[in-house]
């Protein structure tokens, strides 16, 4: 007599890197007999990936907790991934939380969930981040167009606001052989675009005779698959090399998102980043001279202890200058164990409500400056679904197209005219 499967369901809180992991690891749990099912189902078993950027994104946790408990107050709740790392025993007092993995743990869930025990009460398995020493390949399969591969884990930035070291651990990375290996099973899929992502990319190879841009060399002769994309690459890692191989190439895509996160050289030393805007501004003007079409977003923090009114102006017309495509504008947070906690000087909420606000509306004129300049022009577009009767997708420098036509044309690359932009999209007509 065959027995039932247990229903299992994924979410997954923050970075792509974290989208990588579930995807993988929820893959393995198939493989053993689980049926997955969506997190807004009836599920035995709740797998939360949580993010611990913000405080927003702990709060965000523990409400998806919640609510998988309230869906099925039976159901196992095992809540891993940063905020599992950084604060288990807060989580475990979350009513309901059965399972808490910390960093070298969560790759393990199949074995966990083996061994659980009920009556033990909540199972918390987290070891010191300095244990955490090998990487783990990852990918996610989830959409027929996309894959976000994981390339490399940890950081060892010690910005004065972050706490990824201390739930990530050290920059690590697999060799190129093994990690072109994983891109070749993806390549088998139906996915057309692979995006590289990881938490410090740039420093792939970091410790060995390989680098960032031997691995883009090696991605870019690829088959299988017709366009890459870089993830966030910090600025001062993103070299002369890794552009003119994106200006080249016909697979790697123009786009990069570069974070700056201020325009004052004052807070960039206090946040202790390994730039100042004088770099940065020769980088982006570099990026444009060798890929006019490309698209460059930008992660800006406002708020940040000692930003004062005039440093908060010099960021303003520092961006507003820079020849960029749009902004991921963040809000300062702040986090337990770093230094930036020692700054005395506070940002009140309201200022940095108001600063966010200034950048978000610098963000939309931007982007529409940047859409408005393609009107006219065709741009290849990967379509990737369709809502409304729309075909949805985005062109090679990641402007996000609407038009009409066949749906057969989903998971494909065409050749679309841009005819007019409303600022969120551009709408077009299939050549």
């Amino acid at each position: 007599m065959s027995t039932i499967p247990k229903k299992i369901a994924f979410h997954t809180l923050g970075c792509k890197t974290n989208y990588s992991e579930t995807s993988s690891i929820s893959r393995d749990i198939i493989k053993s007999g689980f049926e997955k099912v969506s997190y807004k189902d009836l599920a035995d078993i709740y797998v939360l990936n949580t993010c611990s950027v913000t405080e927003n994104a702990n709060k965000d946790a523990r409400k998806f907790a919640r609510k998988a408990k309230r869906k099925n107050p039976n159901a196992t709740i095992v809540v891993i991934g940063c905020y599992a790392q950084l604060k288990p025993d807060e989580i475990g007092e979350i009513d309901g939380v059965d399972i808490v993995l910390g960093a070298k743990e969560k790759f393990n869930l199949i074995n966990h969930l083996d061994e659980l025990d009920l009556n033990k009460g909540t199972i918390i398995l987290n070891s010191k981040i300095e244990c955490v020493s090998d990487f783990k390949s990852s990918y996610s399969l989830g959409e027929r167009t996309r894959s976000y591969l994981k390339v490399q884990d940890g950081c060892n930035y010690n910005c004065s606001f972050c706490t990824i070291p201390l739930a990530r651990g050290k920059s690590r990375n697999d060799t190129i052989q093994n990690t072109i290996q994983v891109a070749k099973k993806i390549a088998t899929t139906e996915v057309k675009e692979i995006v590289l992502t990881g938490i410090n990319i740039g420093d792939y190879g970091n410790g060995s005779d390989e680098s960032f841009s031997d691995l883009i060399k090696e991605m870019d002769s690829l088959s299988g698959i017709d366009r890459i994309r870089i993830s966030s690459i910090e600025p001062n890692l993103l070299s002369n090399e890794i552009i003119e191989l994106s200006a080249s190439s016909k697979k790697l895509m123009p786009h990069f998102h570069i974070p700056l996160q201020s325009g004052s050289d004052n807070i960039l030393k206090s946040m202790r980043r390994r730039y100042d805007t004088n770099l940065y501004s020769d980088l982006i003007a570099n990026i444009k001279v060798k890929i006019p079409d490309v698209a460059i977003g930008v992660d800006v923090m406002v708020g940040f202890p000692g930003e004062t009114e005039n440093d908060f102006i010099s960021t303003y017309n520092f961006i507003k200058q820079l020849d960029i495509s749009y902004l991921h504008v963040f809000t300062y947070s702040e986090r337990p164990n770093t230094d930036a906690l020692n700054i005395d000087q506070i940002v009140s909420i309201e200022k940095r409500r108001e600063r966010s606000k200034k950048l978000h509306l610098l963000s939309e004129q931007k982007l529409l400056k940047f859409y408005d300049q393609f009107i006219g022009q065709k741009r290849p577009v990967l379509f990737e679904s369709i809502k409304n009767g729309l075909l949805i997708g985005h062109s090679d420098n990641y402007i996000k197209i609407r038009s009409q036509g066949n749906p057969d044309l989903i998971n494909t690359i065409q050749n679309v005219e841009l005819l007019y932009n409303d600022g969120q999209h551009v709408y077009g007509a299939v050549a």
